[in-house]
């Protein structure tokens, strides 16, 4: 291994921190989880939030170390636009980097950090240059002695640069960094000075020393238990350690651009190569983690760097978009780019990733090509320093797709300004008339509300895994968005409970239904305070339940008993765990890289999305469903089980896409093969379930499949209305149930031989009834109307007869209650008269088609058919007279 590649540091920088007694973690999900305030991982860090915030540790480690995928490209955290024309930006990059949570401080942070860059990593000590925050004389005094520099070389830096904060209020602490000098060759200035911004010293490290919490006046409070947050990153590191000042000439980066100009040749265009190779990665990691280009949130994000990177290779080649095929340089061993070895994701999901990056760039090419060729005619007079108006830019993003990405991306490579101000006016304007035509459902207004009731009340306490009635007591009342103290017969309104068997709506399972009674009274008439639930989901961490009260009144403080529908329930169990079965067996006998991409779990079917880039043949639903079945009838034992995130997907657990979970406390259903991350409810052995059938197979969005399924009574309704439906079919043929089939061939055979003698009957009275007019040049003009014979018969006539070079037909229906008018033109007098002009001359008849020269069809009104056939003669006289 190279010892200066990003592999060999990445290794070394691992290996050091673990010597050094510090917790090895992997890498978290570039899609982070748990943290709603993030699109993705976007520093080392992230991860950790909550130790640092809480005062905690991660799972008892007072040290940790990782190398951290991180992308920048969404969201408040956004290096997309500086992508390929920096040395230094790029999409996604791996963030080393060493953390303590209340264990060591400052002094040991610069040790270890220290001994790294200059033992392990051999950087000269006279190549670096170390600043501080300038009211930090502590971290000051400590580099002095570590390092032996003079005071000029420990620089005191009085911004923000080198103070760091998580937000306004919070941790917060001085930062302290090193840098490396590449030398007077390459332009720049030390930090802090006002030649800064070059390329000559360029930071490696970044030490966080979490000491302050900053309260909401501003002040500055000593935390009680100090932290370490630290970040090298490794591209950077890899170019400093390689003696090279641009990220990009790094042997990963080498590598990937050296494939990129073997695909799409113009190896002299730096920019667009940079991008490619940049953003090919970053979708790579992205599309192994289960996301697929699409219009909302991280999918639009994975959409955006895709359709960049194929816009510099239409750059590069504008026949030749084919940006997956530079992926190999990425996951083949051979190759200086193999990032295989520490993510073997992007080796295992090679296909999956290809199959998307194809279907991306191939989807997109036309929209491209179009918008494209509109913005050149829009900006093709103006000049370097004027203003491209963004009513323009809107107007490509709104009605043609256009991104506005690569507009900024036009505007910048032709040196124009861009008019910010008038774009977003345009989506300003766009959004009020899509407000304006959205009927909302309401539930935003309850949802503050909601917030209160929670903080009033905390949590409800869910026994519905082991129980499917409890008492309970009514905690509040919600009705027309309010809170009341009571609510009377024939009132909707939604109860919240102290306890509750009820499951609420999530993930993908549907909400329970069932009945609340009061036990605290009765009505006058001597009958029970009932309310029946109509669907029960989650507000925050409450289970509220929707409810119609039939009887009697409820009120805060009640006792009630709360009882499901047990029916409903086992309904729901079965659909589910089949969902979970179906899942697994899918990704053992058709793709091990196939992800869950949404579920529904009804009383009545189960629906399961996946991603997948082709439609599955038959021979394949046949086998799924084959061997789901065989699974259900092991019948296995469901079993649950509760343990950390961690160790749950250590164990082999899938954790599904987009959910969130608790990286303390996860619960595990398995059942034979299958093992998932689940909240929902289950059946006890697989064999409950009864039986499994898949009743559609189907694609929703590109790459991604959807399979709908039945399971148990609905499987046996369905197999005994499916032999209804054989034996009166077996009756009406009048042969045996086993040999409908071939009674069915017969019948369709016997159908297409009398479709073949009627269109050539109904041919045949097409050509004896039609007269022939002679005009000039030879030309010969076939007109004829026929209210009973069918538009695709006369169609069918008219690829026969216009083989005859010289000749016109105009031939009219009303088979279907509208007339028709199909116009035929022979390749030579198409030359003088084409059936698309003819269409024109009908215009005043409110004629309504199109077609080319040769071949046209026009829908008109029945009383207008004669004179449509009237005009059309003096067409033809006219054009070719005698």
């Amino acid at each position: 291994m190279n010892s200066g590649s990003l592999s060999s540091i990445r290794k070394k920088f691992l290996e050091f921190f673990v010597r050094n007694g510090h917790k090895l973690y992997a890498s978290a999900p570039l899609v982070a989880m748990g943290d709603a305030s993030l699109l993705f991982t976007s520093a080392g860090m992230v991860p950790f939030k909550q130790a640092f915030t809480s005062g905690g540790s991660v799972d008892g480690a007072k040290t940790a170390v990782s190398s951290q995928k991180c992308l920048r490209a969404g969201g408040k955290h956004n290096d997309l636009e500086n992508v390929g024309y920096t040395n230094r930006h790029h999409t996604f990059f791996e963030m080393l980097g060493n953390f303590s949570f209340g264990d060591y401080f400052k002094e040991r942070a610069i040790e270890l950090a220290w001994c790294f860059v200059t033992k392990e990593m051999c950087l000269s000590k006279d190549r670096l240059w170390i600043t501080v925050y300038s009211e930090d004389q502590e971290a000051f005094d400590i580099w002095k002695k570590i390092t032996g520099f003079p005071d000029d070389r420990i620089i005191k830096i009085s911004t923000s640069d080198n103070f760091w904060s998580m937000g306004d209020t919070g941790p917060c602490g001085p930062c302290s960094e090193i840098f490396y000098d590449y030398g007077e060759h390459v332009q720049g200035g030390p930090p802090g000075s006002k030649d800064a911004d070059g390329p000559r010293f360029t930071e490696v490290w970044n030490l966080v020393f979490m000491q302050f919490c900053r309260d909401e006046r501003g002040e500055l409070n000593p935390l009680p238990r100090k932290c370490i947050d630290t970040g090298m990153g490794l591209e950077r590191a890899a170019a400093v350690v390689q003696g090279v000042c641009d990220n990009y000439d790094t042997d990963l980066f080498k590598a990937i651009i050296r494939k990129s100009q073997d695909v799409f040749g113009s190896p002299n265009n730096s920019i667009a190569h940079r991008v490619i190779a940049d953003h090919i990665r970053a979708a790579a990691f992205l599309i192994a983690e289960g996301l697929s280009p699409g219009n909302e949130g991280r999918n639009y994000v994975l959409r955006r760097i895709i359709r960049r990177a194929v816009r510099y290779a239409y750059q590069l080649d504008p026949s030749n978009v084919a940006v997956h095929e530079v992926l190999p340089a990425l996951t083949k061993e051979n190759s200086a780019g193999y990032m295989g070895d520490a993510y073997p994701e992007l080796v295992r999901c090679e296909q999956s990733i290809t199959s998307a990056l194809r279907s991306e760039g191939e989807g997109f090419v036309d929209t491209l090509r179009r918008g494209m060729a509109l913005l050149e005619k829009e900006i093709g007079g103006l000049l370097p320093g004027q203003v491209l108006l963004g009513d323009i830019a809107f107007k490509l993003y709104d009605t043609f797709g256009f991104p506005l990405d690569i507009t900024l991306d036009v505007a910048k490579e032709r040196g124009l300004k861009f008019d910010q101000e008038g774009f977003d006016k345009g989506m300003g304007e766009q959004k009020e008339r899509s407000r304006k035509h959205w009927v909302g459902s309401g539930e935003d207004a309850s949802h503050g509300l909601w917030e209160k009731l929670q903080a009033q009340h905390k949590n409800t306490r869910f026994v519905g895994y082991d129980c499917c009635s409890t008492k309970a007591s009514v905690l509040s009342i919600m009705r027309d968005g309010m809170v009341v103290q009571s609510v009377n017969s024939g009132e909707k309104a939604c109860l919240l409970l102290d306890v509750s068997p009820f499951y609420a709506e999530s993930g993908g399972q549907e909400g329970d239904k069932g009945s609340i009674t009061s036990v605290s009274g009765v009505t006058n008439s001597g009958s029970a305070n009932v309310a029946e639930v109509t669907y029960t989901r989650k507000a925050s961490n409450l289970h509220i339940h929707e409810c119609t009260i039939t009887s009697g009144v409820f009120n805060v403080g009640d006792t009630v008993d709360a009882a499901i529908d047990v029916d409903r329930r086992e309904r729901l169990k079965a659909n589910h765990s089949a969902t979970h079965i179906l899942h697994s067996v899918l990704r053992t006998y058709i793709d091990g890289n196939i992800q869950q991409k949404g579920s529904l779990v009804a009383e009545d079917k189960l629906r399961f999305d996946f991603s997948y880039a082709s439609a599955l043949t038959k021979e394949q639903i046949v086998l799924v469903e084959r061997e789901v079945n065989r699974r259900i009838m092991s019948n296995k034992p469901v079993l649950t089980d509760h343990c950390s995130f961690e160790a749950a997907v250590q164990g082999g657990a899938i954790a599904l896409f987009g959910e969130k979970y608790s990286e303390h406390s996860v619960r595990v259903v398995s059942m034979g093969d299958s093992k998932e991350l689940c909240g929902g409810t289950h059946v006890r052995y697989t064999g409950d379930i009864g039986a499994f059938k898949i009743v559609s197979e189907s694609g929703i969005a590109l790459g991604v499949r959807r399979i709908e399924a039945i399971t148990g009574q609905s499987v046996v309704d369905g197999l005994r209305k499916n032999g209804d439906t054989l034996l009166h079919i077996s009756g009406r043929l009048g042969v045996p149930v086993g040999e409908v089939s071939e009674g069915l061939e017969r019948l369709l055979k016997e159908k297409l031989e009398l479709k073949k003698k009627l269109v050539g009957a109904w041919h045949e009275i097409i050509r004896s009834a039609i007269n022939p007019v002679s005009c000039g040049a030879g030309v010969v003009l076939h007109c004829g109307y026929f209210p009973t014979i069918p538009v695709d018969a006369i169609m069918e006539f008219m690829k026969s007869a216009r083989k005859a070079e010289s000749g016109i037909f105009a031939i009219a229906t009303a088979a279907d209650g509208k007339a028709v008018l199909i116009i035929g033109v022979g390749d030579t007098a198409s030359k003088v008269l084409g059936a698309s002009d003819l269409v024109k001359a009908l215009a005043d008849l409110q004629g309504k088609g199109g077609g080319n020269t040769g071949l046209a069809r026009v829908s008109l009104e029945v009383s207008s058919v004669q004179e449509a056939l009237s005009t059309i003669l003096s067409k033809v006289m006219a054009a070719f007279p005698t």
